[in-house]
C-alpha cells in the first residue's frame, strides 16, 4: 500500500501547491484575484490553465506578452500553462532554484470543466515533482444560483465537489436560505470530507485558503459527524446511502429513523458521486485489508475519487492512516492509540458510482 509518498511532514524544502477548481462563473477567478493583489506578505506562484473562459490576464496579466510567467508586485508570480503541468512545475522549480524567482507556494487554477483528478496525480507519479512540491488540498468553489443544475448535467461539476477538501460557496446572497440549506446538504452527501464555507465575492481569510493538509496523512478523520449519524438512520427512507449496514460497525446507533425527516428535500438528487464511511470496532487483518484494496484500485481505481482511513490493525498499537485518489493510494503509521481510546477503524470512500454492498462486505471480510 505504498505507492504514494505524501512528503516527510516538515521537510523544509517541499513548496505547498493549491489546486483551485470549481464550474464555470463560481468565482474562482475573484478568489485568486484577492489572493494575487492583496498584502499578505505571501510569495505565490499562480498557474492557469489558459483556455479558461475567464482569464486572470484580462485584468492583472498583459495577455499579450510572449513571456509565460509574470512577477507581479506584491511579489506573487503569474504563469500560463503552455505544455503540461509537470514541465510547468519543473520550469518554476528549476528558475526557483536559480535564484530567477521567489515564491513560496503555487495555487494551480483548473478550467472550469476540468477534472482535478489527474492534476492532483502529477504530485505523485513524478518523483522530481514529489521532491518539490507537497500537494496541500484541493479547493471547489460552487455557484450556489447554478450549482444544483450543473451538478445535476455535468459529471466534471461532481466530481470537483467529490475531490474538495474544501468547498467554498459562492453567490449565496443571490439565493433564499433554504436553496443554501438544500445544496449544502447534497454536497455533504456527496463528500462529508470537506467543510463548507459561505463566500462573499472572493473574500476568503488566507488561512482557510492555504495549509489545510488536506492530503498529509495525518490520524484526524474529518468525516462530519451528523453525516455519519444521518448516514445510518436513512435505513427506511429508500434511499442509496447508508442503508444496507447490517454488520457489527452500526450496532451502537439504535435512534429513531424518524429524527432526521425534518429536512423535506434531502434526497431527492440520486448523484453518481456519493460517499459511504466504514466503521468496525474489530481490528482488520493487515495481508488481508492489503490484497483487497489493491484489488479494488485495480478495478474501481479511476472511479474512487478520494478515500481516507484511519484504522486499527492487527499487529501494530499505532493507527494505520491510509489515503488514496485514483489508483494511487499510501499509509503511513500514526500515533499510538490513547490508553482508553476507543480503538475503531473509519474508512470514507468518495467516488462515482462505486459499488457499495461490494465494498462493505469486502471490507467487513479483512477484519480479524
Amino acid at each position: 500500500m505504498s505507492t504514494a509518498s505524501t512528503g516527510a511532514p516538515g521537510a523544509p524544502t517541499l513548496i505547498p501547491a493549491t489546486i483551485l477548481t470549481g464550474f464555470l462563473g463560481s468565482g474562482k477567478t475573484t478568489l485568486l484575484k484577492r489572493v494575487l493583489t492583496e498584502t499578505h506578505g505571501q510569495k505565490i506562484a499562480v498557474i492557469e490553465n489558459e483556455f479558461g473562459e475567464e482569464n486572470i490576464d484580462n485584468d492583472i496579466l498583459v495577455s499579450e506578452t510572449q513571456e509565460q510567467i509574470i512577477q507581479l508586485s506584491n511579489g506573487c508570480v503569474c504563469c500560463t500553462i503552455r505544455e503540461d503541468l509537470r514541465t510547468t512545475l519543473a520550469d518554476l522549480a528549476a528558475r526557483r532554484r536559480k535564484g530567477e524567482l521567489d515564491f513560496e507556494r503555487v495555487v494551480i487554477e483548473t478550467t472550469g470543466l476540468a477534472d482535478p483528478g489527474p492534476v492532483a496525480q502529477t504530485f505523485f507519479m513524478d518523483d522530481e515533482i514529489a521532491e518539490t512540491f507537497l500537494l496541500d488540498s484541493i479547493l471547489t468553489l460552487v455557484d450556489v444560483k447554478h450549482a444544483d443544475e450543473q451538478l445535476n448535467t455535468r459529471q466534471e461539476a461532481r466530481r470537483q465537489v467529490g475531490f474538495a477538501d474544501q468547498i467554498f460557496l459562492s453567490k449565496t446572497d443571490l439565493v433564499d436560505d433554504a436553496t443554501v440549506q438544500a445544496l449544502t446538504h447534497r454536497l455533504k452527501h456527496m463528500n462529508p470530507r470537506a467543510p463548507q464555507q459561505r463566500v462573499h465575492f472572493g473574500e476568503v481569510p488566507i488561512k482557510d485558503v492555504f495549509d489545510l493538509r488536506g492530503f498529509n496523512l495525518n490520524a484526524k478523520l474529518e468525516i462530519d459527524p451528523d453525516f455519519l449519524t444521518a448516514d445510518n438512520h436513512s435505513h427506511d427512507h429508500g434511499h442509496d446511502h447508508g442503508h444496507d449496514h447490517g454488520h457489527a460497525h452500526s450496532h451502537d446507533h439504535d435512534h429513531e429513523h424518524g429524527e432526521h425527516c425534518d429536512h423535506p428535500h434531502h434526497h431527492h438528487h440520486d448523484d453518481d458521486v456519493k460517499s459511504f464511511v466504514f466503521r468496525s470496532d474489530r481490528p482488520f487483518n493487515p495481508a488481508k485489508l492489503e490484497d483487497f484494496l489493491g484489488a479494488i484500485v485495480q478495478v474501481y481505481g479511476p472511479k474512487m475519487l478520494r478515500y481516507k482511513g484511519v484504522l486499527n490493525m492487527n499487529g501494530t498499537d499505532k493507527k494505520v492512516i491510509f489515503q488514496g485518489v485514483h489508483q494511487l493510494m499510501g499509509s503511513d503509521l500514526g500515533p499510538k492509540w490513547m490508553p482508553g481510546e476507543e480503538k475503531i477503524s473509519k474508512m470514507v470512500f468518495i467516488g462515482i458510482d462505486l459499488p457499495k454492498d461490494i465494498l462493505m462486505q469486502g471490507l467487513e471480510g479483512c477484519l480479524a
